[in-house]
């Protein structure tokens, strides 16, 4: 079987971005399917642009999974340069696919991946072209996500347009995938489903989420050690790992450890980058935390042995910038499980996985005094009940281990083939 991709986002390994195409490439190559990915030459997420000439796009087959990176313009400004980048990713992956043809042959199975609906578009009309199915992914709900995020008025012209947009995917597409349990939940809130008088068939909707592969993640753990002191300490670590932006809110986590500055044994330690890294830097400085260290960012080949090497680890979101009723899809949480140490969420969401596998503790309200107290009752748990926390956080992880979603995306496969 051979099986295209889209995915505005996907990269490689090596590069910085969303992997999750690469994996799944890999595991259905070793069950003998395989999978080509189309995605974008500007990496949204680094900054950088793989195509700098003439080219239309470019053939990446060095790796385990073949990549056609598409020739899009930079978007690292926002705004109108992003939609820019979304708009020439769409017209240009039906271009670009009809040449591929040419010389690699029509696919039998479309999976179109979000964030933007484009390219579930795209998906579903190139494969009515080819007389093939169209599995779409979805990642982040839009358009609630803009709505959430830029104030467009839902029931404005705008908003309606977006809103039958995106109805008119779910029931075009032979199969929709989300990646977090509670989306279903979203067609039932519209009565789009048939059971609500809709035309979406629910049969057709499976929850597959992000994961982790388990065995490169502990072999990481052996082979990447992180020269770091701060991590073989006596101390109790708490440690954040990820993106230092509005939306994950670290400015509370120094607002806890302002809390907690007479707590000798306990620090803070977090790696990343982003656009609030100076602010909080000042931040430690003019209010003295001198329990709070800012790593910097570091190559994510590392951070499997960070995280075990940390105390309790950080799911910091803010509440109010995102809707967490629905469920977690983010790859930090299945990482911090299979670190085998307790986690610390920010947020209580639905379809909490820390409490369906009591892999760590959910705070009641996103306020630093609930963060303290929270990084407080774990630092005082007892022993027994602290490892055995640890121990459920790395057996959730095998059933978010990539081999296993990738019986499941095969399962959903199968039944759009059929």
């Amino acid at each position: 079987m051979n099986i295209w991709t889209f995915h505005h986002y996907a990269t490689l390994p090596t590069l910085n971005g969303h992997i999750r195409p690469y994996i799944f490439g890999d595991f259905m190559q070793k069950k003998g399917v395989n999978m080509t990915v189309f995605a974008a030459s500007y990496l949204h997420f680094s900054n950088k642009n793989l195509i700098n000439d003439n080219h239309k796009f470019i053939i990446n087959e060095d790796s385990k999974v073949p990549f056609v990176f598409i020739k899009t313009p930079s978007s690292n400004s926002g705004g109108i340069t992003r939609v820019r980048n979304m708009l020439a990713f769409y017209f240009r992956l039906f271009s670009i696919s009809k040449e591929y043809v040419k010389s690699c042959g029509k696919p039998d199975i479309i999976i179109a991946s979000s964030p933007h609906p484009l390219v579930m578009v795209a998906g579903i009309k190139i494969a009515k072209k080819y007389n093939i199915p169209c599995i779409c992914e979805v990642r982040d709900l839009w358009p609630e996500a803009i709505f959430a995020f830029t104030g467009i008025n839902k029931q404005g012209i705008l908003g309606r347009i977006l809103t039958a947009g995106e109805h008119w995917i779910y029931k075009k597409a032979d199969a929709i995938i989300f990646t977090k349990e509670g989306d279903i939940d979203y067609i039932k809130e519209h009565k789009w489903d048939v059971e609500n008088g809709g035309d979406i068939d629910l049969k057709k909707c499976h929850y597959i989420n992000n994961g982790v592969d388990l065995t490169a993640y502990l072999q990481s753990i052996d082979e990447n050690r992180l020269d770091d002191p701060d991590l073989n300490t006596d101390k109790f670590n708490v440690v954040y790992a990820g993106a230092i932006r509005p939306v994950n809110d670290v400015g509370n986590i120094l607002d806890a450890a302002a809390l907690l500055k007479e707590y000798r044994d306990i620090q803070f330690l977090i790696y990343g980058d982003g656009n609030q890294v100076d602010i909080l830097k000042q931040r430690i400085v003019d209010e003295g935390l001198t329990n709070v260290k800012m790593k910097g960012f570091v190559e994510k080949k590392y951070i499997p042995y960070i995280l075990s090497k940390s105390s309790v680890n950080i799911l910091n979101y803010s509440q109010a910038k995102y809707n967490w009723t629905r469920g977690n899809s983010s790859n930090k949480l299945f990482e911090y499980m299979a670190s085998g140490k307790p986690i610390i969420s920010t947020v209580k969401m639905g379809y909490c996985i820390l409490d369906k596998y009591k892999c760590g503790l959910s705070t009641e309200k996103n306020t630093p005094e609930e963060l303290a107290k929270t990084i407080i009752q774990i630092r005082n748990m007892p022993k027994e009940q602290y490892s055995e926390m640890g121990k459920n956080a790395r057996e959730a992880a095998k059933d978010f281990d990539y081999q296993v979603l990738t019986d499941k995306l095969i399962g959903v496969i199968e039944s759009v083939v059929r």
